[in-house]
């Protein structure tokens, strides 16, 4: 299968396509490698994946309209999986043009170059941040997502709508994917996890906001790449999707599912599996909420184990030890 992974220098872009590459797919990565977090873990990502044969990478900005509509006119790919965006809730507060350029011009460069070159299948990120302030739990793709608190939670509420009305207007089958904060090894430096192991070692103090009173459904990366796998491989076809219930013409083609571990922890038992994977005690800088954060998150991942069988198995204690012995290794430590 021919795939094109764009932000495939990130997180889960780059564990993505390696994994698609160990299967014996043919995998096309682009990425801007924009300095948003350090650009030399993005470069030993990619480095890891240039030695695959069938791997062919460019360095394009998904916002640049004639760039991928070049792209897209040279090859013709059975599956996109758009993971190119501009990530961080917080970030968007202060930075809020490039959330634009990236989430909203970007992805609709995307499915133009869907449409226009009849690619079977865009799967694409979009976060559990659509869910705002919500406070019933856990949250369901069927609950309502109209009030968000941060830009970047409103552009991924947006990326759902333009994708919505491609899959009705052009029978563009679409997958949007919320991700609920994943973790592991290969991570994002502006993480908690890696932000909390680098502040450790260094005997700094760890920023924790609310004063630790907040809960997170941790998904470890290795479970996100098997179920976004499973996505890839099955053929489109009519699969329930409960957030758009009785709109049956485009919910066999508009598809949104949660994608987490169901397994909520609260943050100080979080640090706590730190602590001993560290073998060292944590200095805790107690602050308040942030604006734009919510307190808790958890997934009702139903849909997805139905119509996949997804069903995530690693423990918070097992996936944070093996963050940190990547850590070490990766930085000397």
């Amino acid at each position: 299968m021919d795939v094109l992974i764009t932000g495939v220098a990130g997180f889960i872009g780059a564990a993505l396509a390696r994994t698609l590459l160990e299967q014996g797919h043919s995998v096309t990565g682009i990425d801007n490698l924009n300095d948003y977090y350090d650009v030399s873990l993005k470069d030993s990502r990619l480095k890891i994946l240039q030695e695959f044969e069938q791997f062919e990478f460019s360095k394009i900005d998904i916002a640049d309209r004639g760039l991928m509509r070049r792209l897209f006119e040279q090859t013709e790919f059975q599956c996109v999986v758009n993971l190119a965006a501009q990530a961080g809730v917080r970030y968007s507060i202060e930075n809020p043009s490039a959330y634009v350029d990236s989430n909203l011009v970007g992805f609709g460069n995307i499915l133009e170059g869907c449409r226009h070159t009849k690619v079977k299948q865009l799967i694409y990120a979009s976060s559990s941040s659509v869910y705002g302030a919500n406070r019933k739990l856990p949250f369901s793709e069927a609950d309502r997502v109209d009030h968000p608190i941060s830009l970047y939670a409103a552009t991924k509420k947006a990326n759902e709508l333009m994708a919505y009305a491609y899959s009705h207007l052009y029978s563009l089958d679409t997958v949007g994917l919320r991700f609920f904060t994943v973790y592991g090894p290969w991570g994002r430096p502006d993480m908690a996890l890696f932000k909390f192991t680098k502040g450790i070692l260094n005997n700094e103090p760890i920023p924790v906001y609310n004063e630790g009173d907040m809960i997170r459904d941790f998904t470890y990366i290795d479970d996100v790449v098997e179920g976004v796998v499973r996505i890839i491989m099955a053929q489109p076809s009519a699969r329930h999707d409960p957030a758009h219930e009785g709109e049956t013409k485009v919910a066999t083609l508009a598809k949104v599912y949660n994608i987490g571990c169901s397994r909520p922890v609260q943050l100080m038992e979080y640090i706590r599996a730190l602590e001993s994977a560290l073998g060292k005690k944590a200095k805790l800088d107690l602050m308040p909420m942030q604006d734009g954060d919510v307190p808790a998150t958890e997934a009702d991942v139903s849909a997805l184990q139905a119509d996949f069988d997804y069903r995530p198995r690693t423990a918070i204690n097992e996936g944070i030890a093996r963050f940190v012995g990547w850590y070490r290794s990766y930085y000397d430590e």
